[in-house]
């Protein structure tokens, strides 16, 4: 328990940090958002291996509580075209968090026993992919328009070359796509940092 404030703190500024830069862009998929929102991960694995799955998942609910309160302030704030956070953006965010931190707790609790990178390595690709999924198709596909129809999602289903290069699908499937690949190269790079933390961390509190 003694890392929970630390793991918390560090959750909880992901989260806001991500909040923020997710509304400025980074070439034509990407937001600066995708390049934080992944440390999410490294945070809810070093609590899990350090402290177990009850301490990770307080931890997450943390998390997601101020993703709620960041999700609330974004519907209060105008934009050029509206509201900076719809409905359906808020519900896709928490769902998606929810629901993929949750299964990244469940699959490196399932693998702890194994190599220490397989743990943090196989629940952050297997977990970032769900989150990929959950919040691109509830936020933009066009077979969620009746969660909230009056939000104009049409530049999101406008047929494009898939990251500008390959068949032509659905523009919000190009930035899932894109936000999907820097999930996977940020799972590959965690672990550099995980390593060093749990050494770290476990030599000060032995």
């Amino acid at each position: 328990m003694r890392i929970l404030l630390p793991g918390v703190i560090a959750m909880a500024t992901i989260v806001v940090a991500s909040n923020i830069l997710v509304q400025v862009p980074l070439g034509a998929f990407l937001t600066w958002g995708a390049l934080t929102y992944p440390f999410a991960f490294l945070v809810t694995d070093l609590v899990n291996r350090l402290e177990g799955p009850a301490t990770a998942r307080r931890v997450v609910l943390a998390g997601f509580a101020v993703g709620v309160l960041c999700s609330f302030v974004g519907t209060q704030v105008m934009g050029e075209f509206g509201p900076l956070v719809t409905f359906r953006i808020a519900l896709a965010s928490g769902l998606a968090f929810l629901c993929a931190q949750l299964l990244d707790i469940a699959v490196f609790n399932r693998l702890r026993q194994g190599a220490w990178w397989r743990a943090p390595l196989v629940s952050t690709l297997v977990s970032s992919t769900l989150d990929t999924l959950i919040f691109f198709t509830v936020a933009f596909s066009a077979v969620m328009t009746f969660i909230e129809p009056a939000n104009d999602v049409s530049w999101a289903t406008a047929p494009a070359p898939l990251l500008g290069l390959g068949p032509t699908a659905p523009f919000w499937v190009s930035l899932a796509v894109g936000d999907w690949l820097v999930k996977l190269a940020m799972a590959l790079l965690a672990l550099v940092p995980f390593r060093w933390a749990v050494a770290r961390i476990a030599a000060k509190v032995a």
